[in-house]
């Protein structure tokens, strides 16, 4: 499974108890669970050991609400609020099943370092493109790099068409080659050095073909709440923002899946009748579809 989150408003965090992630992905379930999801997640994120301390003595404990949670955190003098919510959002979201086998795909923000994570190379690549050069032999070096980079970059694309246990291995030593060498231009070895460290993450693809190799997708899909944004300066209420939030997602379901969106709402509202599958029916038909092709 793969988590594609708008965070254009909902993480700017306007109350000490928002949490950034995964709190846009919890499928409606409002509850909070401390479990060994939460635990371990805690420990991931190196959380101080009096917050896992405290919250360890209630494993096994799930509370309904916000409200609920927010009083037992005053309630055993947990401070860390946001830290605290996240890790009881991850114990819900195991506890009812949902993103066990998810990879999240990102720039590289740490607040999308959860579950398995892998970095976007688009972004990646601009560590060595942003370089500032001064002789001919930094500016020859870079292009190198580039090409080098690139070039892995189109066969790790022709992986995930056709993945082997021989091009997997070759990737892998490929890699190490790539971002192991040194040049002798400081900046530049610096930041091959940096990309090699997150290996793990640039190679997601080779375990997992379906996981795509940049964020373009999930860009393209938050540019049309960006644009509304810009125009209208954003919404004046929370109610606001989470209709705009459903009907964009409703507009962009239905293009992803070649359905006329205002064949979709007028099916909806009874102005129509173009009798329009259930969007989630779809989506899990394709999900089955998926996974059978796999």
């Amino acid at each position: 499974m793969l988590v594609k989150v708008d965070f254009s408003e909902s993480a700017k965090g306007k109350t000490p108890g928002r949490t950034h992630f995964p709190q846009p992905v919890r499928a409606g379930y409002q509850d909070y669970v401390i479990n060994a999801a939460a635990l371990v997640w805690l420990h991931e994120q190196e959380a101080p050991e009096f917050l896992i301390d405290r919250l360890m003595a209630h494993e096994g404990r799930a509370w309904a609400s916000e409200d609920a949670w927010t009083d037992f955190l005053i309630e055993i003098g947990v401070k860390s609020v946001r830290l605290a919510s996240e890790a009881a959002i991850v114990g819900s979201l195991d506890h009812h099943g949902l993103l066990r086998n998810a990879v999240i795909v990102s720039d590289g923000a740490g607040q999308f370092d959860v579950f398995r994570h892998g970095l976007c190379w688009i972004h990646a690549e601009r560590l060595i493109h942003a370089l500032i050069t001064v002789t001919d032999q930094q500016r020859a070096a870079v292009v190198l790099v580039r090409h080098l980079i690139w070039w892995f970059y189109r066969d790790l694309k022709l992986y995930r068409a056709s993945p082997s246990a021989q091009a997997k291995a070759s990737l892998k030593a490929r890699f190490d080659r790539i971002f192991g060498r040194t040049t002798g231009f400081a900046d530049l070895d610096e930041a091959l050095a940096r990309l090699k460290a997150r290996k793990g993450e640039l190679l997601v693809v080779l375990d997992r073909p379906d996981v795509p190799l940049n964020t373009n997708a999930s860009e393209h899909d938050v540019r049309d709440p960006v644009t509304i944004r810009k125009i209208s300066g954003g919404t004046r209420s929370d109610d606001g923002r989470r209709c705009r939030d459903t009907f964009l997602s409703l507009k962009k379901t239905c293009q992803k899946n070649a359905i006329s969106f205002w064949a979709y709402l007028g099916d909806r509202l009874g102005i129509a009748a173009n009798s329009v599958a259930s969007l989630t029916d779809i989506i899990r038909a394709r999900a089955r579809a998926t996974t059978a092709a796999g």
